[in-house]
């Protein structure tokens, strides 16, 4: 009773944090916008700059943040191992590759308020999808663990020489825009870009709540999980296809921003416990939180220019994966 009421407090204290997160966001930048301004005098510069542009970055920065911390922590669970990334089966390769082909063959038109690019990149990382899907199957071990990863390695393995070769027969500006898109990034965003998103985002997230009891008995054992009435190959399909499909629509958004799929879930897990029940919320909440700091730093680092975000991401999550790797005991290695 003790814990769970420390936990709901917790989670109080970080929907709190959120909200003064998405409200105070949006001001900064290379010049400090008062929300009070906007709202009480309306018009001009600084609110069409607020409303067309930091709005719907910080709200894409919040959902993709969100998705990639939620998505990690249900790969955590399916693999029993801190160090699963929702990237861990080829998807982000996928979505690169279908981005990659799309600036070398110069396809450019948008659809829904996503560019060619985006559109590109989604239909890449579906075809992972298919490709592990139908690799695994072909050995009959479907939603094996050790199957798909293997099958999510050498599809990701595959798609990043074909990235290499793309762009060693491409111009100096296409690789340096493939090369920008692979860094990833939010600069792009607007409005009319999220609506797919959300189309994906809320069913996705009541499967996952759903699943909330089955992710708790596969990560301490599947055949505990099956004597407990877990349908562990559905279950597992469901994670692997809503995770899957979630990803490949944030890495065509906004490119492959790592690690946050790694370090926000098992940050939350050393706060909150492993209940997926309260791990789920928390690892939803933090992810937006996290990704949403981290793009705001990127844009005010070294105003007027910008860092893409995927370099923030990456530089604490190269220390934090070490972190993980050296904890005493290999603690780190075990859920």
């Amino acid at each position: 009773m003790i814990n769970r009421h420390n936990h709901s407090r917790r989670l109080i204290f970080l929907a709190a944090l959120a909200g003064a997160v998405l409200l105070l966001a949006p001001s900064a930048g290379i010049e400090w916008i008062d929300p009070r301004g906007v709202f009480l005098n309306g018009g001009g510069m600084d609110s069409r700059i607020y409303w067309d542009l930091r709005i719907p970055r910080v709200l894409a920065s919040f959902l993709a943040g969100s998705s990639l911390a939620v998505c990690g922590m249900a790969f955590q669970a399916i693999f029993r191992n801190p160090l699963a990334t929702p990237f861990t089966l080829g998807v982000s390769s996928g979505a690169s590759l279908g981005a990659a082909l799309a600036v070398w063959s110069g396809f450019h038109f948008a659809f829904l308020g996503l560019s060619g690019v985006s559109l590109c990149a989604f239909a890449g990382a579906l075809l992972v999808v298919g490709l592990v899907w139908t690799a695994s199957s072909l050995r009959r071990r479907f939603m094996n663990t050790y199957t798909l990863l293997l099958a999510g390695v050498a599809v990701s393995f595959f798609f990043s020489s074909l990235i290499l070769f793309i762009q060693y027969l491409s111009d100096f500006t296409q690789s340096y825009q493939i090369l920008r898109w692979l860094m990833g990034g939010l600069e792009n965003i607007r409005f009319n870009s999220l609506p797919p998103l959300l189309i994906l985002f809320f069913p996705a997230m009541g499967i996952f709540a759903f699943l909330a009891r089955d992710l708790d008995l596969m990560t301490i054992d599947e055949e505990l999980a099956v004597s407990r009435g877990v349908e562990v190959p559905r279950s597992k399909a469901l994670v692997y296809i809503c995770t899957s499909i979630l990803v490949g629509a944030v890495v065509s958004l906004c490119g492959p921003i790592g690690f946050v799929g790694m370090m926000v879930p098992h940050i939350c897990r050393m706060i909150f416990g492993w209940t997926h029940r309260v791990l789920f919320p928390a690892s939803l909440l933090a992810g937006g939180i996290f990704l949403t700091l981290c793009d705001t730093v990127a844009r005010t680092l070294i105003a007027p220019a910008e860092i893409p975000v995927g370099i923030i991401t990456a530089l604490l999550g190269g220390p934090f994966f070490l972190w993980l790797l050296v904890r005493r005991n290999g603690r780190g290695m075990r859920m």
